[in-house]
């Protein structure tokens, strides 16, 4: 399994935003035809307001100035985010980029007809966010905490429900990983996304299910859901005393969803790519970007080329042991 991504501390954004004043110092000898040449765009393979397009918004605003072009954004969703990732691999304008996510990952894995390789067809530039799952149940559930779940799921095999946003989401697999986890077996229940699942949830149609913190902090506060752990590597703001999988003993439960910049492979210059992942690195690190995180529930992450690759390459490893494992398979 992978490795957890780690939050952003001061310590780690005060070195990695020296190294990256360093590097744009350096890069103003360059000439002045350095790229980028003109407007950069982030291609989004989401429809408008999600995480991973609420984040490449933030962020086109404030690189920007520093780039000295324009960036803009521009959403391509559809087929769990694979039509926006192959119009962003398939683009050789040397301006595009594509802000990543999970689901990049997963559904190569999921789906064979999908032919995009992310390491053959990707560069890295760095990580920008991440944010939880929450571990919810109905108000009116009998089980108050993680172990009572766990407890019941062993009790009655298969009559346990986990809602999820789709069939191969990062919800659906998670529920899947937990079930593989626990050595439970909990019957899966595919909606067309959460505002679908979110009334039978609370209902107790379903008897559970791991949703995005955006989704259900109103509804946990309001009372109407219970949260009884969230999936994060600490505690989160919005949800303080809430436990973490990994404190409840479920380290491998560790998932978050994630957002990443990448560029199309060899498309951006060597160069180029140093100066946008030292901007990048200096965005993430600058209160702008950390308040207008916080307010959608994203932490920033802060992570070079090298090291993004890397966690993508992990989290595409993982989630396969998981899809080959349950044995499931793409939509028909």
């Amino acid at each position: 399994m992978n490795q957890p991504i780690a939050r952003v501390n001061r310590r780690t954004v005060l070195s990695a935003a020296a190294l990256a004043l360093a590097a744009v110092h350096a890069g103003r000898s360059w000439a002045a035809d350095a790229w980028p040449s003109k407007t950069v765009r982030i291609i989004v393979p989401f429809a408008p307001g999600g995480g991973a397009d609420s984040s490449a918004r933030v962020l086109a605003e404030v690189l920007a100035p520093k780039l000295g072009q324009s960036v803009i954004v521009e959403n391509r969703p559809g087929a769990g985010s694979a039509i926006g990732v192959m119009a962003a691999a398939q683009s050789k304008d040397g301006h595009t980029l594509l802000m990543g996510s999970n689901s990049m990952v997963i559904n190569p894995v999921l789906n064979p007809s999908i032919t995009y390789d992310v390491a053959r067809d990707f560069d890295a530039v760095g990580m920008v966010s991440a944010q939880p799952l929450v571990l919810v149940v109905p108000a009116a559930s009998k089980i108050t905490s993680f172990v009572d779940l766990v407890a019941e799921a062993k009790a009655r095999p298969g009559t346990l429900t986990a809602g999820n946003s789709g069939n191969g989401t990062l919800a659906h697999l998670t529920a899947e990983l937990f079930s593989i986890q626990t050595q439970t077996t909990i019957t899966s229940v595919p909606y067309k996304g959460e505002s679908a699942l979110l009334p039978d949830l609370i209902a107790g149609l379903v008897s559970c299910g791991f949703l995005n913190l955006p989704s259900v902090i109103a509804h946990i506060r309001s009372g109407r859901l219970r949260a009884l752990a969230v999936s994060s590597p600490a505690p989160v703001a919005e949800l303080p005393d809430v436990p973490t999988l990994r404190s409840l003993g479920q380290p491998s439960l560790e998932v978050q969803g994630w957002a990443a910049l990448l560029a199309p492979k060899g498309t951006i210059p060597k160069e180029g790519l140093a100066r946008l992942e030292a901007l990048l690195i200096q965005a993430l690190g600058t209160d702008t970007v950390k308040t207008r995180f916080a307010a959608l529930s994203v932490e920033p992450v802060v992570s070079g080329r090298d090291a993004t690759a890397q966690h993508l390459k992990a989290e595409g490893a993982r989630w396969q042991q998981v899809i080959k494992a349950r044995g499931i398979k793409a939509d028909s």
